[in-house]
């Protein structure tokens, strides 16, 4: 059997480094203990585990406090947390129609339950944002702007800082959706602008599955309502929900062996530097591009600009469904891509593509190299072949 070539990366990063694998597997061998529930020595040791990998992803998002960190289930917890926690006492939401479902679900739920109304702002030909048509939604009752900062359709860098800047200057709340950028874009949350960033631990972070982080801004957690409450191991005499952070959303046991995962990728990504993964992404982009171009039949949709992406690209091929595509590709030639609409109806709507199935997603990471990119660009030009 052929060697396995992923390029589902912008689903779940894999493989991951070697790094993160023996995290997990000493923490499940060696601590095995809850973090934060005991004053024996594997607990102290569990709590430390989870405490360094609030660190490193702080330190990625250039924040000082740590605390301001909060770990979720996965990035759909942390962007239902956000909203929901946000907006549990209604308001004017703006979005636009680059959205994946975990945003679009939500606020259709707060929507269809006349707790919110929601604008969403359209797209331009290349599938970026205008700030302008944010600006021009806005009302004296918006209370929340949310955004992805890339499309998982696409790959559209999307202007997020003019986005925080006009959120601010109206006095709403920010909330960026960095699925796609976190760990593979530099980031700073402060030049962004953002009040909420949330992620997946299992993507951009090379973490496991079962993670996911949030960030609140100084001051903003007093206007998200906590969504579940119970043990967080401090305030034990008291039987109302903790008001500091972050156990006022981190109730229950953590999964702390994932998160041990989690600290080993990010400090993975940190020795490595999130500007050298972001030019590797770029330039396996660039060859892909190049080559995706000398191929006849393959339409690829999103901005032009290489420096406006994320190392994904969306494609269809002329005379064949975009799953059959991708069926192809992994039982002939061992090459993994993802076809479908991608949780994202909206784009797809607006791409033309939703009647037709979607596209086919190639997504690259940190573990992926010029060859594998080489033998996809060589699967596809003979598939093209063929149905010529």
């Amino acid at each position: 059997m052929r060697e396995r070539i992923y390029f589902d990366q912008a689903a779940t990063s894999w493989p991951k480094p070697e790094a993160v694998y023996q995290a997990v597997d000493r923490y499940q061998r060696t601590v095995g203990a809850s973090a934060g529930r005991g004053a024996y020595a594997e607990a102290q040791q569990a709590e430390r585990l989870v405490e360094a990998a609030r660190r490193s992803v702080a330190r990625l998002l250039k924040i000082e406090d740590a605390r301001r960190i909060v770990f979720t289930l996965n990035g759909t917890d942390s962007l239902n947390l956000a909203l929901h926690g946000v907006l549990s006492t209604g308001g004017h939401v703006i979005t636009t129609l680059a959205e994946h479902n975990s945003v679009l679900r939500p606020l259709k739920t707060l929507e269809v339950a006349g707790r919110v109304t929601v604008s969403r702002v359209g797209l331009g030909p290349s599938g970026l944002v205008d700030p302008e048509d944010i600006r021009r939604a806005m009302t004296g009752e918006t209370r929340l702007i949310v955004m992805t900062h890339a499309s998982n359709v696409t790959g559209a860098l999307q202007p997020a800082a003019e986005v925080g800047r006009l959120a601010r200057q109206a006095g709403a709340l920010f909330l960026l959706d960095a699925a796609q950028t976190l760990g593979e874009v530099p980031m700073d949350v402060e030049q962004l602008g953002v009040d909420l960033l949330a992620a997946p631990g299992h993507k951009g972070l090379l973490g496991p599955l079962g993670t996911g982080v949030l960030y609140l801004r100084p001051g903003v957690e007093q206007q998200v309502a906590s969504l579940r409450q119970g043990g967080t191991g401090s305030r034990s005499d008291q039987d109302w929900q903790p008001e500091l952070l972050p156990d006022k959303f981190e109730s229950g046991n953590l999964n702390v062996p994932g998160i041990a995962g989690l600290g080993a990728g990010a400090d993975w990504l940190l020795e490595r530097g999130v500007d050298l993964v972001r030019q590797h992404g770029l330039a396996l982009l660039g060859r892909l591009w190049a080559r995706l171009g000398e191929i006849g039949g393959i339409t690829v949709f999103g901005p032009t600009d290489l420096q406006q992406r994320v190392p994904l690209v969306s494609l269809t091929l002329a005379g064949i469904d975009p799953q059959e595509l991708a069926a192809v590709l992994d039982s002939s030639y061992r090459i993994q891509g993802r076809a479908g609409l991608h949780c994202a109806p909206l784009m797809h709507r607006h791409l033309g593509t939703l009647q037709r199935g979607g596209t086919l997603r190639l997504s690259l990471g940190p573990m992926n190299t010029l060859e594998q990119v080489e033998q996809v660009a060589e699967a596809l030009d003979d598939i093209a072949r063929q149905l010529r």
